[in-house]
């Protein structure tokens, strides 16, 4: 599951966090049958004066933790078993003094209790933000790796980003029809995560997730689908073409509705449904609750001849 949380302030339009936006959202994945193995979050914060709304009680206690504990509530009421460890990789920090956030910015990837982690970067997230000279104000973008094992010796890693909106300082912005995954930096910061998951992974069974601000079809997605090698999990599972992907929004703002969250798989796995996955502004159980919806999805690891187990 790959879900773009809005800092959970979409209650209130992103104007500040709160702790219903955190409340809904683990109600509604303490709801999902099956439960997620995996659940990779995007614009999750840590402490700053917009999130401290999350916190009720530990004035050192981060957003993440705030989500933990609601979940393990909701999991709890529900009589479910299921308990799940986080790990939370900063990217920005917008600080107000040395000792105060206005607000922060981060990804975290929440794994079932039972899988082995074999390695992670959020102590060091690997930075894949194009910088350019006339830009002086620019959100960091990252790249969180965990790489995990389950109870039968399978091995994935996870590479969870989210990458800029295309710049707005070009002419082609302006210019041109699309703008969403079309921009310079946006191309360069996909390079960039592609090369770092070519140095980084220990195996051949990967995924890459997250909110991209690319649209199907633009530069950004057929590099990672036709230069890196990667499987789109919309297109494969629905055999749709990049037009018809368009169509189905992930995400909107006002009256726009865009096609901008990925799951990207290597070749050696292979995507099985997407199951639990809605359209932005449809019914669902996730309606409302970010400017987002979450991508869910199974996939199977090929095993020896072409064999594969789902997860």
């Amino acid at each position: 599951m790959s879900y773009n949380v809005r800092y959970f302030g979409h209650p209130v339009r992103g104007v500040f966090s709160t702790r219903r936006g955190v409340r809904r959202i683990a109600q509604r994945i303490a709801r999902m049958d099956p439960m997620p193995d995996l659940v990779c979050l995007q614009e999750v914060e840590t402490r700053s004066l917009r999130s401290r709304r999350t916190v009720q009680h530990d004035a050192q206690a981060t957003q993440l933790d705030s989500l933990l504990q609601a979940l393990d509530d909701e999991l709890a009421a529900q009589g479910k078993e299921e308990r799940f460890d986080a790990f939370y990789f900063a990217a920005h920090d917008y600080k107000l003094t040395s000792a105060t956030s206005f607000y922060t910015t981060g990804l975290a990837v929440l794994a079932k209790r039972g899988l082995s982690v074999l390695a992670h970067n959020a102590e060091r997230p690997y930075d894949i933000t194009h910088r350019p000279r006339l830009v002086r104000l620019k959100q960091t973008r990252i790249c969180a790796h965990v790489a995990f094992e389950n109870r039968l010796g399978d091995r994935v890693e996870i590479f969870n980003t989210h990458l800029s909106l295309p710049s707005f300082w070009t002419r082609d912005f302006w210019t041109q029809p699309f703008r969403l995954g079309f921009g310079d930096n946006q191309l360069r910061e996909a390079r960039e995560l592609a090369s770092f998951i070519s140095r980084e992974r220990q195996t051949d069974h990967y995924v890459v997730v997250g909110d991209f601000n690319s649209l199907p079809g633009s530069p950004v997605d057929r590099f990672l689908r036709e230069e890196h090698g990667l499987a789109d999990a919309f297109q494969s599972v629905h055999r749709a073409d990049e037009a018809r992907a368009r169509d189905f929004p992930t995400a909107g703002f006002m009256n726009l509705r865009m096609h901008i969250d990925h799951l990207y798989a290597s070749p050696s796995v292979d995507w099985v449904d997407l199951d639990g996955t809605h359209a932005f502004g449809a019914s669902g159980d996730f309606d409302g609750l970010s400017d987002h919806v979450p991508l869910i999805a199974r996939f199977r690891v090929k095993s020896g001849a072409d064999r594969g187990r789902d997860r």
